[in-house]
């Protein structure tokens, strides 16, 4: 599978690796048989109000890229890991779909038999998010460039 990153927005962050992009993609695959899957912007943010979120997977070649921006910050105050894949068109296909999908949402559901592959692929997908969370701010009045300064 050829996956472009030609028109990447450098705001997608964190964007998976190649090899990350095709496990989460077969999982939403997966997902979407199950049923455990909401695709479109406007439902991953249901879901992520509602609690019922797993994780959220984002379109990077998105255009404007603006229109899913929301979807981060609201994964951060719900502390539910994120990440962006290089295409959309790739996306609508993983969620059994033929047109685009820039934002869709695996939802939880306690008797499924994808809990375990859930749990497997939140294991890199928190090392990512939680890098971001932990990166320090570089913001001119922040204690840790000021600390350094002195």
């Amino acid at each position: 599978m050829a996956i472009a990153t030609e028109a990447v927005n450098p705001k997608a962050y964190p964007l998976a690796d190649a090899q990350l992009t095709i496990t989460i993609l077969d999982l939403v695959q997966q997902a979407a048989n199950y049923k455990q899957l909401k695709k479109g912007a406007n439902e991953a943010t249901k879901t992520l109000n509602r609690g019922i979120s797993e994780f959220v997977v984002m379109a990077a070649d998105t255009e404007p890229l603006e229109i899913l921006l929301h979807l981060p910050l609201l994964a951060e105050d719900k502390n539910v890991p994120y990440v962006f894949v290089p295409s959309k068109q790739a996306l609508g296909r993983a969620c059994g779909v033929t047109r685009p999908v820039i934002a869709c949402s695996v939802t939880s559901n306690e008797g499924s038999q994808l809990k375990s592959q859930i749990q497997q692929l939140k294991v890199p997908l928190s090392f990512l998010f939680h890098s971001i969370i932990l990166t320090p701010c570089l913001h001119p009045f922040s204690p840790v460039l000021n600390s350094e300064m002195i």
